[in-house]
C-alpha cells in the first residue's frame, strides 16, 4: 500500500488549562486521533501544536505532508497569517485538509470557503444522530445507516458555507436542529472534507465510528490526480508556425 504522510494540527489548549478535557484526552485530542491513525495501514503519522515554532507546520512539514487534519476553537486569531497562507498554498496544490468541528471557524477554513462560516450552537450534552445521506461515498463506508453520540453540543443550520460538492451527513439533535454535518469541497488541486463531531468535553474521539470516519476521510482527501498538468507560468510552448495557410 503506497504510504500516506498525515500530520495533525491541534492548538492543544483545552487540554491543558482544562481539568476534565485533560482527563479524556492526557496527550492531547490530536495523540488520541494518532494513536488510532497509527494503526492503520500506510499512514504515517505527525503532529502538530499552536505553541510549537510555526504551530508545527513548517514548510518543510507542509511540504511533506498528503492530508492536514485541522482542530482549533479558542485560539483561532493566533494562527499567523504567514503559515495560513502557506497552508492555503499546499491545499490549492493538491494538498488534503481534513477540518474538524469547530475548525470551521479556523482562519484556513473560512479563506478557502470565502464565507463566514458561521452557524448556531448550544451546549447542552444532548443526543446526535449523524444519518448517512450518501452512502456510495468512500468517506461513509463501513459505517451504519447512522452514527448515535450520546452527549454532544449541538450545532444548527444556517450554516454558512458554499453549497459542498457532495454532501454525506446531516445531523439531527434532541433539541430538534439539523446540521450539515459531513461535506466535500474542490479547491484547486485539494480536496477539502468538513466532519462536526469533535467537542473537546466529550469522548468523541474514543468512538470508534467517528475516528473510521475521519480516516477514510483521510484517504479520500488524499490526491490523487493527474500530476503532469502544467500551471499558469508553466504553459506547453507550441513550436510550429502558427501563420495562416491560404489556399
Amino acid at each position: 500500500m503506497e504510504e500516506l504522510k498525515l500530520t495533525i494540527y491541534n492548538e492543544f489548549i483545552h487540554e491543558q488549562r482544562n481539568d476534565l478535557v485533560k482527563k479524556l484526552y492526557p496527550k492531547g485530542m490530536h495523540e488520541a486521533i494518532a494513536e488510532y491513525m497509527r494503526k492503520e495501514p500506510g499512514l504515517r503519522v505527525k503532529t502538530a501544536t499552536l505553541e510549537m515554532p510555526d504551530h508545527g507546520l513548517t514548510e518543510e512539514v507542509l511540504n511533506s505532508t498528503d492530508v492536514l487534519m485541522w482542530w482549533g476553537h479558542i485560539a483561532h486569531d493566533k494562527v499567523r497569517d504567514e503559515i495560513v497562507d502557506k497552508v492555503q498554498a499546499r491545499v490549492l496544490d493538491g494538498m488534503g485538509l481534513v477540518v474538524m468541528h469547530s475548525g470551521h471557524l479556523s482562519k484556513i477554513f473560512k479563506r478557502l470557503m470565502g464565507t463566514s462560516c458561521g452557524l448556531c450552537w448550544r451546549e447542552a450534552a444532548e443526543r446526535e444522530r449523524l444519518w448517512v445521506v450518501n452512502p456510495n461515498h468512500p468517506i461513509t463506508q463501513g459505517i451504519g445507516p447512522y452514527i448515535e453520540l450520546p452527549n454532544t453540543e449541538m450545532y444548527g443550520e444556517y450554516f454558512d458555507v458554499p453549497d459542498p460538492d457532495e454532501l454525506l451527513f446531516i445531523s439531527w439533535f434532541e433539541g430538534g436542529e439539523v446540521f450539515r454535518s459531513g461535506a466535500v469541497w474542490h479547491r484547486g488541486k485539494g480536496r477539502i472534507f468538513y466532519f462536526r463531531p469533535g467537542h473537546e468535553t466529550y469522548p468523541i474521539y474514543h468512538n470508534k465510528e467517528v475516528l473510521r470516519v475521519l480516516a477514510n476521510g483521510i484517504r479520500w482527501t488524499k490526491f490523487s490526480g493527474n500530476t503532469k498538468t502544467k500551471s499558469i507560468g508553466d504553459c506547453v510552448q507550441i513550436k510550429e508556425s502558427l501563420k495562416f495557410q491560404f489556399d
